[in-house]
């Protein structure tokens, strides 16, 4: 049976404007996008550098309930997400689940892009048949070893396998060079050809990672990037950004409205022990190399520090200003009262004066306590995801042997 446009008022758009031309630069990828990981942000990039713009179709909380399971995230959460990578043109909400010729057509996205892996519908049909048969389908290698099943696994049997001890013994491994690579790839700018963010890690004594003031450490720089203009404030932000969502992003986008869009923002990014310890459970859910992937690949940061440390203290930041980022201007905060604490890690930066917190916003309370107890709340539900996705694996893993014995 031929494809149907999509039915009147489905459009988010107005369906009697003019079609815009069918551009083979401007790129369309599509997806359910729960939890913006670093897999997700993987494929936005490798589409974006194959084209001069990058539109991403979100699907609709029912249209994944039909064909995969209950969503963790609501599609405003998920829509802000993919808006925030910097790879991304436009987010496309309510996209349809089989990716069709008409929609795509009607944003003027020649091909659609798709990881190497087969997706299928509630049926069980290759949602990408349309595309692939008009030879208007391009693959892209899957990011490995991560992926929303793998994230709501993590929280459902309370894991820590995830967890890294020391990134620098990490990078210093046999796969080391790989991740470095992966890091490198994620700090580009918006076209993900060219140099964009500056990459560092901090290194401070083993026994006082955890301390609220760590005084010795050193950084070293992963990737050099676009240091800030002559003049241009740089700001400081820090946290876990576990599970990098609409908390997160929302914050990061007040810290750059508070100055007007013109500052250079540096986000430190504590490591797992650190976590652990004062949020305790499985958390972090997402290692630091992960995290660090989904802070780099948001547009509201212009660097990103490995490792650093729980309480920004006056040596750390005036080690930071020694680096090519420059001198810090401001330190941001936004509502931290999810963990609680007896002291007050931004005392240092409170009495140099740079300190600036970031009110209460609509989506302050989305943070990885949240997403679990959403998880908890509807276990079974997501129980029976898991053994759907497990099932459908077996099914798209036939469909792919019989793809490629074609």
């Amino acid at each position: 049976m031929d494809e149907e446009i999509p039915k009147t008022g489905q459009w988010p758009v107005d369906p009697q404007q003019d079609e815009p031309e069918v551009l083979k630069g401007r790129i369309w990828v599509d997806g359910c996008f729960d939890f913006a990981h670093h897999g997700h942000a993987g494929a936005m990039l490798q589409a974006r550098q194959l084209g001069k713009e990058l539109y991403v179709g979100v699907h609709s909380d029912e249209a994944i309930t039909e064909n995969k399971g209950p969503t963790v995230m609501t599609l405003d959460e998920r829509v802000a997400a993919v808006d925030a990578c910097r790879w991304a043109t436009k987010p496309i909400p309510h996209a349809p689940y089989v990716t069709s010729l008409p929609w795509i057509s009607h944003y003027g996205c020649h091909y659609v892009v798709h990881g190497d892996d087969i997706t299928s519908d509630a049926s069980g049909e290759d949602c990408y048949r349309f595309v692939k048969a008009a030879n208007r389908f391009l693959v892209v290698k899957r990011t490995p070893g991560i992926s929303t099943t793998d994230l709501v696994g993590r929280m459902l049997l309370c894991t820590k396998a995830h967890f890294i001890r020391s990134l620098k013994a990490e990078l210093e491994s046999e796969n080391g060079s790989q991740m470095l690579k992966r890091v490198a790839d994620y700090a580009t700018d918006e076209s993900g050809l060219q140099p964009g963010s500056e990459v560092y890690t901090w290194h401070a004594p083993q026994q006082a990672q955890s301390q609220p003031s760590p005084e010795g450490g050193e950084f070293e720089k992963l990737v050099s990037g676009k240091p800030p203009r002559q003049g241009q404030r740089v700001v400081y932000v820090d946290g876990g950004f576990d599970l990098f969502s609409s908390g997160h992003i929302e914050f990061l986008e007040r810290v750059n409205e508070a100055e007007n869009d013109e500052a250079y923002v540096v986000a430190g990014i504590h490591n797992d022990a650190v976590i652990n310890q004062y949020k305790g459970l499985n958390y972090p859910i997402m290692n630091i190399f992960e995290r660090g992937l989904c802070v780099l690949q948001c547009k509201y940061v212009h660097a990103v520090v490995f490792g650093a440390p729980f309480a920004p203290s006056q040596p750390y930041l005036e080690a930071l200003g020694r680096t090519s980022v420059g001198k810090i201007s401001a330190v941001y905060h936004g509502p931290t009262a999810f963990i609680p604490l007896d002291f007050d890690p931004y005392a240092d930066a409170r009495s140099l004066g740079l300190l600036k917190q970031i009110p209460n916003h609509a989506y302050k309370h989305v943070n990885a306590a949240e997403i679990m107890g959403r998880i908890e709340k509807g276990r079974a539900a997501f129980e029976e995801r898991q053994r759907r996705k497990g099932q459908k694996a077996t099914t798209e893993e036939a469909i792919k042997a019989a793809e490629s014995g074609s």
